[in-house]
């Protein structure tokens, strides 16, 4: 039986170990009483640094991009913060400010002649988010199969559209993928009213050649024995500092050593207090991070999916209980989830076409940031007399001799705070 471990710079080394004969399957070791510590990874929490501001800028681009002029009202962004993910005491028109290499600000008086902030995007970010979709139609084969065996992972082939939402950034969906993806393969999904009435999307038919999972096509990694057996072992890497007790090692030698149920194969059987199950558990997720194209997702987002993938209570427990294959980062107040095995420090081992794009938007952000802290950036205030409606349909706020530059604070817009939380319906 081979165990494969990731050590120093991502390099794996592998050793051997002989299963016991009568050794039960179903009997559970259990690991819920054995404690692991939480050893920090600088590099990995790099990776997840920024992450938060660089998806709602993002998503941010994708609601612009869809206005006429691409310039919107402050009140019509707001209305979308709920998907942005924004801390609650950031004010959305503070956030956008802070970024003005790919926000352009600018405003109109309404008929009550109160300033009304607009914003729209600068040329470079337009540019660039032109070049994401080319990306996306290149890539669309490829996110299509990402988003049917997400689908198939679950046991009716159906998750809720506020699930898929979640996990729309991590697998590189299109922010409106409902509206610009899902009637173009109508023959593969359909949108479905749930018994609570929720809408959820459906894959209409099983797809055989997809059911094959990652850990399976990494058979170049496993012996002849492991296959034979199907006692495939998951990478296991540990953070520098980690040390793992000789009980856990004990631990961790004979779970490795358990059969190997793939996530899109029928569990009911399997007793859900066993290590097998278990097993089957980790596997589901290493699946799953295998689908995002960074190899990572919050925690918040895989927490619904309890029924969908048919798992036990508190399962994300996993988590904590396999430090080796999952690192739990605590950036950005909040829970992030990476997949070791796909970094190498930094350097995301399999590199996605759409995480070039994410760096250079990031990129861009951290020098608009900069310039305007140094005070590089002004903002630019266009006056004129005109309903804010107007600006979403089409008409945008300036022009005809109501171009005059004004200098302006971050107290100028005092006057019109609408940038309450307005959760949209999913």
């Amino acid at each position: 039986m081979s165990y494969w471990f990731l050590c120093g710079k991502g390099k794996v080394f592998g050793f051997s170990c002989g299963l016991r004969r009568g050794f039960n399957y179903q009997q559970s070791f259990s690991l819920v009483n054995i404690k692991l510590k939480w050893v920090k990874d600088k590099a990995l929490d790099a990776v997840i640094a920024g992450e938060r501001d660089l998806r709602a800028a993002c998503n941010l681009v994708s609601i612009l991009s869809s206005a006429p002029d691409f310039c919107l009202p402050i009140y019509h962004l707001s209305r979308h913060r709920g998907q942005l993910g924004l801390p609650h005491d950031l004010k959305l028109s503070t956030f956008i400010r802070r970024y003005p290499t790919i926000f352009h600000e600018s405003y109109v008086f309404d008929s009550a002649g109160t300033h009304v902030p607009c914003f729209e995007l600068t040329l470079e970010a337009l540019n660039l988010y032109h070049e994401e979709l080319g990306v996306i139609r290149d890539n669309m084969i490829d996110l299509i199969d990402r988003l049917c065996k997400l689908l198939m992972l679950t046991k009716d082939r159906i998750l809720p559209l506020q699930t898929i939402d979640q996990l729309k950034w991590d697998l590189g969906l299109p922010y409106c993928y409902i509206d610009n993806l899902i009637p173009i393969y109508a023959d593969l999904f359909s949108l479905f009213r749930l018994p609570d009435d929720r809408i959820g999307l459906k894959l209409l038919s099983w797809d055989d050649t997809l059911a094959v999972s990652q850990l399976e096509k990494n058979v170049t990694q496993q012996t002849e024995e492991d296959l034979k057996n199907n006692c495939l072992a998951f990478p296991i890497g540990f953070t520098r500092g980690f040390g793992l007790k000789r009980k856990c090692m004990g631990w961790l030698k004979e779970w490795q050593k358990l059969p190997y149920t793939s996530p899109y194969d029928d569990a009911s059987h399997l007793d859900p207090r066993t290590d097998v199950s278990e097993k089957r558990i980790v596997g589901v997720f290493h699946e799953l991070f295998h689908l995002t194209i960074q190899k990572k997702t919050e925690r918040k987002n895989v927490s619904n999916l309890r029924k969908p993938l048919s798992l036990p209570q508190k399962f994300t427990k996993v988590f904590e209980r396999h430090p080796g294959i999952f690192y739990i980062s605590k950036m950005s107040d909040t829970q992030t989830v990476v997949l070791r095995e796909a970094y190498d420090c930094q350097r995301i081992i399999q590199r996605h076409p759409l995480v070039d794009i994410r760096e250079r938007f990031a990129s861009m952000m951290r020098k608009g940031f900069r310039d305007r802290s140094r005070g590089l950036y002004k903002k630019t205030a266009y006056i004129g007399h005109k309903d804010p409606l107007k600006i979403v349909q089409g008409h945008k706020g300036g022009g005809n001799g109501l171009d005059s530059e004004v200098d302006s604070d971050d107290d100028l817009f005092s006057e019109y705070n609408s940038d309450e939380s307005i959760h949209c319906p999913s």
